[in-house]
């Protein structure tokens, strides 16, 4: 595994300037103890960085593989520079992990290009739920902090 000795969520806090910036989260609610870890992550992230929270947009979609739509709708009806996709996907016995993985994967990038605006991935697609609450607050740090830092450098970028 090649974050056994790393903890994603380490970045140099000398990031763009984020104020002003308005930025949607849209959170799978399957698997929600860990959806809500990456969330947590996210926004904390994102105001410590100096985003104002009354320029963040939480909505909830039910699984990930309604995170594309979710952040079509959100780009269609709100003034926003980017949308932080957030969403887990656990290893099954049958292969509907493999469909669900492809799907979200695909659409969230169909959706970032069609609207010139950073759409990032926050899904993470685990063996099991120990990896994935590893990494959303866990030992290996939390990927919500580093699809915050993707949505800030990436706006700047577009900036």
């Amino acid at each position: 595994m090649a974050t056994i000795h790393k903890n994603l969520s380490e970045y140099n806090s000398n990031l763009p300037n984020a104020e002003g910036m308005k930025i949607a989260l849209v959170v799978a609610e399957w698997n929600g103890e860990i959806t809500e870890g990456l969330k947590k992550g996210a926004l904390d992230t994102l105001i410590k960085q100096g985003v104002y929270e009354r320029n963040i947009s939480i909505a909830y979609v039910p699984g990930c593989f309604e995170l594309p739509l979710g952040a079509q709708i959100i780009l269609e009806k709100k003034e926003v520079d980017a949308v932080i996709c957030i969403g887990c996907v656990i290893q099954g016995e049958t292969k509907h992990f493999d469909y669900v993985c492809q799907g979200t994967t695909y659409g969230i990038q169909k959706v970032t290009l069609k609207y010139n605006k950073p759409v990032v991935f926050c899904v993470l697609t685990d063996d099991n739920i120990d990896q994935s609450r590893a990494r959303s607050g866990g030992k290996h740090g939390n990927k919500g902090t580093e699809a915050a830092v993707t949505a800030i450098k990436m706006i700047a970028l577009q900036k």
